[in-house]
């Protein structure tokens, strides 16, 4: 297919302006009707008018507490020193007519003591110490709310407390707005329904449509899904005139950007009109909106993050609109960043990061930035809207931070800076047991990175497992050197297998560190001032190598898993890193050393409830356990402090 078929989008709309077009082009306010529905499943729903108090709650005059009824007049100078006594009993013409909460004071009566306040006598008269006031312990009529008088408002979304209120108004049913029909259209040759097994080569599961109906629900409105439509536009545009004349909004999934196969834009244009295609935003660039016969259609990019965020950003505010309901307000909190972060002006990027409160401050670390990787959403506990002309942030910039999580979740949470080790994701997957909100979050810089965090107060944890060459030590020289003056301790996580990791049956018969100056050996490096990078240059020193012998020694991963994937997917033939990292992507291992990887902890945090937590979690024979199952791992010393602070 010819260049002159791809929709290239040169005119991108910035994302405040994106709603105000589409409202200005369609009366989404007025798509949809009105129902009335039973006040018990109205929770949730919006109202479509002003509803008002048909009757007065309470509606008769009833008492308070359980006790007697009396005319307060009967009451006057009973005291302490004087008690007055008084007929009871249940028989109208008694002075005092015993009464239960909630039922109607009689006629004669406009005042009730508590049962607590009255001294049964035997002959079933009663004694009291002190006057009754008139209407002490009754509820008026109209003392909740009087008849005809606002309940509450149209547009607005019904809370359970409200429906409690529109009850005892005397409305048995609620007229409120129709839920917005949406059609999700999920698009694309490669995508195919999810299985159990993995799916073939070259097919994705298709799994954009469960997360945007999630979001759907949420926001009140009734998701739909076509079957997968192939990338043929004929059926495409067959489809999206069935769903354009069933519901309130049409979601046309994948087939927005500027491929060959990408159908979306003409699809829409030869239905109806286009009114955006391409917003300064990323992810969720290639994002399309138009007008199919008065609804809106939406065109969401394929890859998961850019449809999360476009969704977000641009069709839940839509969402609201069309119910009636004001934009949604996303909840904030300011920001320290951890580390520069550059961008390209001209886009207002969607940073991802994690957040951490570290002594009293928020501190944010990026997370990945590709499209593509949904688990960064998982692991996100916020968003940063970079402004579309910045050139990015700095290290130290403060921001704003859109909370994706409770904020106690962040207070609780423990973030920790450092090299890379998957002990620290079974540690992770711990943490549930707690009946607080402890989390772990994980920045991978290598050791030296981490200590260099902790010096600047921008973590609670450091993971460690720096080799000092002279005295074999690991971590304490490092922390002599850059934390002297820190008040710190150090805790064993773990032992753990270093080695060569190598393609399955290891085809190059890879023995030892020698053989990566191997010709036919190409080799993929951790990044500068980790753990493993200063292992491998020890070993390398130690053997009389040079790095220049190397092949591949420049290419650089910020993890042990990112070294194994690389090698598994047979862009190199040999890493240094972990055993259980081989393990976990079937490759062999050659090993090389053992060593000791520590956590190392400010003692002032050691009372955080998050990290005391983790540390709970470390010293348990489950951790252990299921660390040591991991393979090339052992717990010999797991929780044991090598270093105690004052």
């Amino acid at each position: 297919m010819s260049k002159t078929h791809r929709n290239i989008y040169l005119d991108k709309t910035p994302l405040d302006r994106v709603l105000d077009l589409i409202v200005s082009k369609v009366d989404v306010e007025n798509l949809l009707g009105e129902e009335i529905i039973p006040s018990g499943d109205a929770s949730g729903r919006v109202t479509s008018k002003a509803l008002f108090a048909k009757i007065s709650s309470p509606h008769y005059h009833s008492s308070a507490m359980d006790g007697v009824a009396v005319d307060s007049q009967d009451t006057l100078g009973a005291t302490e020193s004087s008690p007055l006594v008084l007929t009871a009993g249940d028989n109208p013409d008694c002075q005092a007519v015993y009464i239960n909460t909630g039922a109607p004071l009689p006629e004669d009566k406009n005042a009730v003591i508590m049962i607590e306040d009255v001294h049964e006598l035997d002959d079933g008269a009663i004694e009291i110490v002190s006057a009754a006031l008139p209407y002490q312990h009754v509820r008026a009529v109209g003392e909740d709310i009087v008849a005809t008088e606002p309940v509450v408002g149209p547009g607005q979304q019904l809370r359970p407390y409200d429906i409690g209120a529109l009850i005892g108004a005397g409305h048995e049913r609620i007229p409120v707005r129709k839920r917005p029909v949406v059609t999700l259209i999920p698009t694309g040759d490669e995508i195919i329904e999810p299985m159990n097994s993995p799916p073939p080569p070259g097919k994705v599961f298709e799994s954009n449509t469960a997360v945007i109906s999630s979001f759907l629900k949420e926001d009140g409105a009734e998701p739909r899904r076509t079957d997968i439509v192939p990338d043929d536009p004929d059926i495409l545009r067959n489809t999206v005139l069935t769903a354009a004349a069933s519901s309130d909004l049409v979601i046309v999934l994948a087939g927005s950007s500027a491929g060959t196969r990408d159908y979306t834009r003409s699809v829409i244009e030869s239905l109806g009109t286009v009114l955006v295609h391409g917003i300064a935003m990323m992810p969720g660039k290639p994002t399309i909106l138009g007008a199919i016969g008065g609804k809106p259609a939406v065109g969401l990019p394929g890859y998961p993050v850019s449809a999360v965020l476009s969704y977000r950003f641009v069709i839940r505010p839509l969402i609201h609109r069309m119910l009636g309901l004001p934009e949604p307000v996303d909840d904030t909190i300011p920001v320290t960043v951890l580390r520069d972060i550059p961008k390209k002006t001209g886009n207002e990027e969607l940073l991802r990061v994690h957040i951490a409160e570290i002594d009293g401050s928020f501190i944010a670390s990026p997370l990945p930035r590709g499209a593509g990787n949904i688990t960064t959403m998982v692991r996100a506990d916020g968003i940063i809207r970079t402004d579309a002309m910045s050139e990015g942030l700095k290290k130290g910039d403060t921001a704003s931070a859109i909370l994706l999580k409770p904020k106690v979740n962040i207070i609780y949470g423990v973030m920790i800076v450092g090299s890379h080790d998957v002990s620290l994701d079974v540690l992770s997957s711990l943490t549930g047991r707690f009946r607080i909100p402890v989390s772990l979050a994980s920045v991978n810089v290598g050791s030296l990175g981490g200590i260099m965090a902790l010096k600047n107060n921008e973590c609670h944890l450091a993971g460690s497992h720096l080799l000092d060459e002279k005295t074999g030590q690991y971590n304490i020289p490092a922390i002599d050197r850059y934390l002297k003056d820190a008040d710190v301790s150090l805790v064993t996580l773990a032992h753990r297998q270093q080695g060569l990791i190598v393609k399955k049956g290891n085809p190059l018969d890879i023995g030892d560190i020698t053989d990566l100056s191997r010709s036919d050996v190409v080799f993929v490096n951790r990044q500068r001032g980790s753990g493993t990078r200063i292992l491998l240059e020890y070993l390398l020193k130690e053997n009389g190598m040079s790095t220049s012998d190397i092949s591949g020694f420049d290419r650089e991963e910020f993890t042990h898993m990112n070294v194994a994937a690389r090698i598994a997917s047979g862009r190199a033939d040999c890493g240094l890193g972990i055993q259980a990292a081989a393990a976990a992507l079937d490759l062999d291992f050659v090993p090389v050393e053992e060593e000791r990887y520590d956590l190392i902890i400010p003692n002032r945090h050691r009372s955080h409830p998050g990290v005391s937590s983790l540390l709970e979690i470390i010293s348990s024979s489950d951790f252990i356990s299921r660390l040591e199952s991991l393979g090339g791992y052992s717990g010999r010393d797991t929780g044991k402090e090598v270093l105690r602070g004052s």
